[in-house]
């Protein structure tokens, strides 16, 4: 009743209704599948608006097949609700369906369950064979670039996150620093930066205009050192990160709201915030231009903040000009 349309399929031969959907790539090209999965209290908090955890659950999905490049095809939905609510779930498929029919990707089939309220997404895209960014694709001397939108950058979903954790009553150790601004500054900033926690944007149109220019990438859901790490360890190599460098550096990744919390504070959270959805990506120098260009043309910016090298870890130059090792330590689900 929620999740079966009247318009035609585009991509599957058979959708919704099936014991199974025929989803094919387009010709000549490979397969890219990607699933992920959230769970109340976990991920979301249960009272979260319907209409933008029907986003979020696709948006999370679909910035995975941006970090591969590949164009979205369709998707299936597996749901655990502790009780049916027709409300609840008209919100939570518009939602959904609004961010779906924006990148061409059609529900094709899944499954409902009562438990715990669950969320499980699987996505289909497809990517010509060669052409997917991997994260193993690096090389020594790449540099190392984040995307953002204007006035918008890495560690403003862990600012939402913290404030409305205090707002409950729930904030962590982290949080001091909100706790001493006034009221109505902690809501301006809530306010600022809720949309990037609940509607995050995936750089489909980013993963795609990066065809071969970037040499490997990642999305950014468990925070930039974790999902750097991960681009490390695939491309068995290290890199140093740079807060400030003229025009460059991680500092200009950061929201101005952000940095209203101090430039220190603003730089920690973009490191370990999490619930990005950015990309991060490496190419080559060669091709600074043409980075510039394809984050232009999908109007966004991609910030240089870093290198990649041959000897292994991760170390980060701060705005006094000193080096620290990182740990590329990525959200933990089981901590």
């Amino acid at each position: 009743r929620h999740f079966r349309r009247p318009s035609p399929l585009r991509h599957a031969a058979v959708g919704i209704g099936d014991d199974c959907a025929l989803l094919g790539p387009l010709p000549d090209e490979q397969l890219a599948i990607s699933t992920d999965m959230l769970v109340a209290g976990q991920h979301f908090f249960e009272d979260v608006d319907p209409a933008a955890l029907g986003h979020k659950a696709l948006a999370v999905n679909l910035s995975d097949l941006a970090a591969c490049g590949a164009q979205p095809l369709g998707a299936t939905l597996a749901i655990a609700l502790p009780a049916v609510d027709d409300a609840w779930l008209e919100a939570f498929a518009s939602g959904l369906f609004a961010l779906a029919d924006a990148h061409g990707c059609e529900l094709v089939g899944g499954d409902t369950t009562r438990g715990p309220l669950t969320l499980n997404l699987t996505v289909f895209g497809s990517v010509p064979p060669g052409r997917a960014h991997l994260r193993s694709g690096a090389s020594a001397g790449d540099d190392i670039y984040v995307s953002h939108a204007p006035l918008q950058g890495l560690g403003d979903a862990r600012l939402a996150l913290q404030l409305q954790q205090l707002a409950r009553g729930d904030a962590p150790p982290a949080a001091a620093l909100l706790q001493a601004l006034e009221p109505r500054m902690r809501h301006h900033l809530l306010h600022t930066t809720r949309v990037r926690l609940e509607l995050p944007q995936p750089r489909v149109a980013l993963g795609l205009a990066l065809r071969g220019i970037a040499s490997a990438c990642a999305d950014l859901s468990d925070g930039l050192t974790g999902d750097l790490g991960h681009i490390l360890q695939a491309s068995g190599l290290g890199a140093t990160l740079q807060a400030l460098d003229g025009a460059e550096g991680l500092l200009h990744a950061c929201s101005p709201a952000l940095r209203t919390l101090g430039n220190e504070a603003a730089l920690q959270m973009a490191l370990a915030g999490g619930d990005d959805y950015e990309l991060v990506f490496t190419a080559a120098p060669a091709q600074r231009a043409a980075v510039t260009a394809a984050a232009a043309r999908c109007g966004l910016c991609a910030s240089r903040i870093g290198r990649m090298e041959p000897h292994p870890g991760l170390r980060f130059i701060d705005l006094e000009g000193r080096q620290h090792a990182l740990a590329a330590r990525a959200f933990d689900h089981f901590a």
